[in-house]
């Protein structure tokens, strides 16, 4: 027969079972909660991220992380703080159809090359070398500089490499370059 003080050191060590059952039980249902969410929403959250879909997704991994665990927080709780942030989310996308409030959120997109001419400044604006550039030139397949018409530095971080002797770019294509 265990004494009290044995059952509490087990007890603390591992936890009681009905604590544990508590902890997988919320586990399921925040995870079922985020999954619903996440379908409901958007697709943009799991597609390529821009800063403020970054911040959702890290946030509602938190949140379904440390609420299972925590004592002072339940289900609810935690549901009504996941919940919470991806409405947050949702009306952020929304309200980047507001030209003003895009500037705000958003990155503009750069021109990083211009006729096989590197733009320092620009590649600098965006914070990259041009061992960054050249290494994302060559991943596009780019193996001599003067091939390039344009590169630009999008929104989300990827790059748009147009070669020399492709169609003739609608200018509203380019409009919105820095």
């Amino acid at each position: 027969m265990r004494s009290d003080g044995e059952v509490r050191t087990v007890s603390m060590v591992f936890g009681s079972l009905h604590d544990l059952w508590w902890v997988v039980a919320k586990s399921l249902l925040l995870y079922a909660t985020a999954v619903v969410c996440f379908r409901i929403g958007e697709r943009r959250t799991l597609a390529e991220m821009s800063a403020f879909d970054f911040v959702a997704a890290v946030a509602a991994g938190a949140i379904v992380g440390r609420v299972p665990n925590a004592h002072d927080a339940g289900y609810l709780a935690g549901a009504a703080t996941l919940v919470t942030i991806l409405l947050a989310h949702r009306l952020t996308a929304r309200l980047r159809f507001r030209p003003l409030f895009a500037k705000l959120i958003d990155h503009p997109p750069r021109l990083l090359v211009a006729d096989g001419k590197v733009l320092d400044a620009e590649l600098r604006r965006s914070g990259l070398t041009r061992h960054d550039l050249y290494g994302l030139l060559r991943q596009h397949g780019v193996d001599e500089l003067a091939s390039v018409r344009f590169v630009v530095f999008e929104q989300r971080g990827q790059v748009s490499v147009v070669r020399r002797g492709a169609a003739p770019t609608d200018t509203e294509l380019l409009r919105d370059l820095s």
